[in-house]
């Protein structure tokens, strides 16, 4: 509290521009209350003028400019659109019972890939890691890629199919930088399989040619490699790959840790083959009594695709004789044109020949 003397005039007290505090009039004396440093006070002011300024401001933009600032939602994070335009397959059509002749290899697919997914508890219970990559090996058509669908049908995974030619890019870093991206799509989906097609493609031994060609190839299998290890979280993710030359493949992909399992597709047997006939034949208008098993022993040595062309053959000669349903001298006519055409074909240059 200070104290003002007498002779100060009232009214020219209360005229002050600045006011920092109440004035009191007892007894013919002036007192001064609540007295607040001039310093302070400027301070408040100068912040409650800004605050206006900045309130002002921002009705004038959004009246003027309004159009300008809109609320939008997030972007995705930015994929490359040869990323985006590989095979995607939200669940797959394909089943087990597509599938003929491949017991052995269902019930690894289903014990690597399956059971992981479905029932990640019991790995957790246990204290062990799921595998996180399986090899499928063997001669085309033997049904590599149709259990790979057919897994994922039953997860109900979402299923990305890449050849391996694709990833082969002419600019440096551009393989690596689809892969990352590849992955980093995969993580998007609540559950998915990546499945890559003719893996030698890129992942053949490394070798040094002294002219630096093949290096961006060995960098895009360095970064699958880099995937395969879990660096990034993969979440629920799994890994198949396919080659028809398992010897051609680097070992730094094939070790223990990221592909685990390695399934061999070989050639069907009689009962197998005899089963690929049932399949493809249960949508198609066929007489009774066609002996199945007379046409597999027919085949040998063939594939499940070599039966599909057999029956699509067979179909073609009764459109030919313009019969709605197909007899079993369609299926012996197509056999006689198909398998042992394509053993003739085969036999020419020695090449052409699958070892």
């Amino acid at each position: 509290m200070v104290l003002i003397t007498q002779s100060a005039s009232c009214e020219a007290i209360k005229c002050a521009i600045l006011i920092t505090g109440t004035l009191r009039c007892e007894c013919s004396k002036i007192f001064y209350e609540n007295v607040i440093p001039t310093t302070a006070v400027m301070i408040l002011q100068c912040r409650f003028f800004f605050e206006i300024f900045i309130l002002l401001l921002a009705i004038y933009t959004f009246r003027v400019d309004r159009n300008k600032y809109q609320i939008q939602i997030p972007l995705p994070p930015k994929i490359d659109p040869s990323v985006t335009m590989m095979t995607v397959e939200e669940k797959p059509d394909v089943t087990y019972n597509d599938i003929g002749g491949c017991k052995e290899q269902i019930e690894k697919m289903r014990e690597v890939v399956e059971l992981p997914m479905l029932h990640p508890e019991k790995f957790v219970k246990l204290g062990i890691d799921p595998p996180k990559g399986v090899l499928c090996y063997g001669p085309p058509g033997t049904g590599k890629t149709l259990l790979a669908r057919a897994v994922a049908n039953r997860t109900d995974a979402c299923f990305i199919r890449v050849i391996g030619s694709e990833l082969v890019q002419k600019y440096v870093g551009e393989g690596a930088r689809m892969v990352r991206e590849l992955f980093q799509m995969a993580r998007s989906k609540k559950a998915c399989i990546i499945f890559f097609d003719e893996v030698d493609a890129i992942g053949g031994a490394r070798f040094d040619d002294g002219l630096g060609g093949d290096n961006e190839v060995q960098r895009t299998m360095l970064e699958i490699v880099n995937q395969l290890d879990g660096f990034d979280a993969r979440g629920n993710i799994k890994v198949l790959m396919a080659t028809n030359r398992p010897d051609t493949l680097d070992p730094a992909l094939l070790r223990p840790g990221r592909l685990d399992r390695k399934v061999e597709f070989g050639l069907p047997d009689l009962e197998s083959r005899t089963q690929i006939f049932k399949i493809h034949t249960r949508t198609m208008n066929i007489e009774r009594d066609i002996r199945f098993e007379l046409l597999a022993r027919l085949c040998p040595n063939s594939t499940g695709a070599d039966i599909r062309s057999v029956c699509t053959e067979a179909g073609m000669y009764a459109i030919r004789a313009r019969r709605k349903t197909v007899t079993e001298k369609d299926f012996l006519e197509a056999v006689n044109k198909v398998i042992k055409g394509y053993q003739k074909f085969s036999a020419t240059p020695k090449y052409m020949v699958y070892n």
